[in-house]
């Protein structure tokens, strides 16, 4: 057993959303640098509030391993002359090490003989290598804007006012920028700011929690979740949830209090989006909902302290949103008041980007795509989305964009989409068409739903593959972790799109569509565009397949052969997983493989049955052509499974013709006749995947 290490990195109020991501970066940075120094150490936890950061470790060991290092040096060869004498190389070698040249051992490598020594490196106490660590590690954290404070030369989110730092109870004395390490925390900073003195862990949370600080977050949340039930169960009313919006409070906040709200019903003529997100965005307020459903008005402030005059604090934060809640209106009358063709309009003077275009462009642009996705759409799928108009397609596609020009989406960009829907309806639009106008953007972010209907998912794919062959064709292309415009996120929403609705795209045929519609605006070669953006697809496509837990290998065969019809090669993949845990598969992937193999190169060509010279020849040719019957009636039916089994049924030909025919005979004719044989069922074989890349 070790001992406990307790620090604390005392700041000014640290920006919530930097809290969280540094929390987990401290665990995982501090257990490398303690493996570094040879330090073992048990369970890592960390806390944090606006105030301080806080990391606290179990088990530390009280001193560093010892261990035998390997250190090599020179070649044997210019260490010592032919006689076997030290030269210079070797005597320094050693000097340098602080050994004899008798000590110096020889090692055999790749290279040949070197001459090396083992050194025993002894263990420091661990409050030693923490003192020397420790600077480097508070000041290696990394946020998303860090700052320079005073005099200093350092950085960090914000200016450190005191560090606390204790190892079995004992300070850990060094310094940190200009402060000082010590054993003291401090608590709230207006209820309770004076000096703690802390030993451990246990002293340290129970210190904070009588200074009116609780510092685990999980604890705070719990607790503020707790405060936000019981103040709105006071107006017989539910908090809406908002995960986001949580954790938000509980790291603006060191001991939060909560304070219920009232504004006038009035607004409740705002749209519910509108209010929720005004009191979210602008006050970080929780609304409520009473048992019917519907908004109430009211609100849930956070606080960081204990309100002596609890009236007074909610006064204020009322006139507060008063005032944000009157603009909203006023935003909200007049944006109603412009027809929405106008505000297309406008569009005009909107630049998407300098060198795709303005917003009025780009829209026309994917207006045309959409048609031309409607419009080819395959039998099934305008059956089950028969009631999908191209009318309402074009239209949607008109007016999604429409509402960027308006005085509320300027206000609050998260509801674009959202207002367009809203103003599309009192407008008197078609409801189809202003739902499309606010689904066509999902999904937002990773784990958004998806669009319900059909009219806004397929603006939302022309959308999307116009701004994706856009970046493209004017060489904005995402490298290593760099993507500004957010492509990656766009292929993978189109990819989720397709997969959920099940639409078969002709995805190299959507791209030519696309890319035609931005001829005048493309300045690389179109079909190394076309080609870029495709393997664009199928990589985003790969990794998907991979984190769902399909097999590299699997992944690899199908898309060697596909990757045209997102549905049809994931629905490969998986049916190729199934035929692989078969017993038979790895037999029948080695067919496979010789017939691939074999046939590699060879151009396709006539089959003569006359020039067989065995049965097996026949045997083959005949399984042939039932297995490429069958297996065309299933790619008819999409019925990859049965691809599969009617492959399978080649196995035991295809191991007689193997076993009985000389593919390569001397005879040219006999040649070029097995050969192509053996191309046309490899090329229904790569059909389904290509079984090569599949290791038996």
């Amino acid at each position: 057993m070790g001992s406990e290490f307790l620090l604390e990195i005392g700041t000014e109020e640290i920006p919530a959303r930097f809290i969280p991501p540094v929390l987990e970066e401290m665990a995982d940075a501090f257990r490398k640098k303690l493996q570094i120094e040879r330090l073992s150490v048990g369970e890592i936890v960390t806390w944090g509030t606006p105030r301080r950061l806080t990391l606290m470790a179990k088990d530390v060991a009280d001193w560093q391993e010892e261990v035998t290092q390997e250190i090599m040096g020179p070649p044997k060869a210019v260490a010592f002359d032919a006689a076997g004498k030290a030269m210079a190389a070797a005597a320094g070698f050693a000097r340098a090490q602080g050994v004899t040249v008798s000590d110096l051992i020889e090692v055999e490598t790749p290279k040949g003989v070197y001459l090396a020594v083992h050194k025993r490196l002894t263990g420091r106490p661990a409050a030693d290598c923490l003192q020397d660590l420790l600077p480097e590690f508070i000041l290696g954290l990394s946020f998303p804007k860090s700052m320079r404070w005073g005099s200093q030369k350092t950085t960090f989110a914000r200016p450190i006012h005191w560090v606390l730092a204790r190892l079995k109870g004992e300070v850990i004395p060094f310094a940190c920028s200009d402060v000082v390490s010590g054993g003291v925390t401090y608590g709230h900073r207006f209820m309770a700011p004076e000096p703690q003195e802390v030993r451990d862990a246990a002293t340290y949370v129970a210190a904070l929690r009588r200074a009116y600080v609780i510092v685990d977050p999980r604890e705070r949340q719990m607790l503020l979740e707790q405060e936000l039930q019981k103040a709105a169960a006071q107006v017989g009313g539910e908090v809406i949830p908002n995960p986001g919006l949580l954790q938000e409070n509980t790291f603006l906040v060191e001991y939060p209090s909560v304070v219920c709200g009232h504004f006038d019903e009035k607004f409740l003529a705002l749209p519910d989006e509108v209010l929720i997100t005004a009191m979210r965005e602008h006050q970080r307020y929780f609304s409520l909902r009473g048992k019917d459903g519907r908004l109430l008005p009211h609100f849930l402030a956070v606080n960081n302290t204990l309100a002596r005059n609890p009236d007074l604090v909610r006064q204020g934060h009322e006139r507060v949103l008063r005032a944000r809640l009157s603009d909203a209106m006023f935003f909200f009358q007049e944006d109603s008041k412009v027809p929405l063709d106008k505000r297309v309009e406008e569009l005009k003077g909107v630049v998407f980007h300098s060198l795709l275009g303005t917003s009025y462009e780009k829209m026309e642009r994917f207006r045309t795509l959409a048609s031309y996705l409607h419009e080819n759409l395959e039998p099934e799928e305008q059956r089950a989305f028969a009631a999908v108009k191209g009318d309402y397609v074009h239209r949607a596609a008109t007016l999604c964009k429409a509402d960027l020009v308006t005085e509320m989406v300027g206000e609050f960009p998260s509801l674009q989409g959202v207002m367009g829907r809203v103003y599309a309806g009192l407008l008197g639009e078609p409801s189809e068409v202003a739902l499309a106008i606010d689904t066509h953007y999902r999904p937002r972010h990773a784990g958004d739903e998806l669009p319900p209907d059909l009219t806004g998912t397929l603006v939302g794919l022309a959308d999307r593959l116009d701004t994706i062959c856009g970046s493209f064709g004017v060489g904005l292309i995402p490298t290593g972790a760099a993507d500004p415009y957010g492509l990656r996120r766009h292929a993978l929403a189109v990819i989720h799109i397709l997969l959920a609705k099940r639409l078969h795209l002709d995805l190299p045929a959507a791209i030519a569509m696309s890319l035609d519609l931005l001829k005048k605006k493309i300045t690389r070669p179109r079909e190394e565009t076309a080609q870029e953006v495709l393997e664009f697809f199928r990589t985003r496509l790969q990794h998907l397949l991979l984190s769902e837990g399909y097999d590299a290998e699997t992944v690899a065969a199908v898309l060697a052969t596909g990757g045209r019809d997102v549905v049809e090669t994931a629905d490969k993949a998986k049916a190729l997983e199934e035929v692989r845990k078969s017993p038979d598969f790895p037999a029948l992937a080695m067919a496979f493989k010789r017939v691939i193999n074999i046939s590699q190169g060879t151009e396709p060509g006539e089959i003569n049955p006359l020039l067989f010279e065995h049965p097996e020849e026949k045997l083959l040719a005949d399984a042939a052509q039932v297995m490429e019957s069958e297996v065309a009636e299933a790619l008819k039916q999409r019925d990859y499974p049965a691809v599969g089994r009617a492959l399978a049924k080649l196995k035991g030909p295809v191991d007689s013709f193997f076993d009985r025919v000389l593919v390569m005979a001397e005879d040219q004719r006999l040649r070029a006749n097995r050969l192509a044989l053996l191309k046309r069922i490899s090329q229904t074989f790569l059909q389904m995947a290509d079984f090569s890349r599949i290791s038996t």
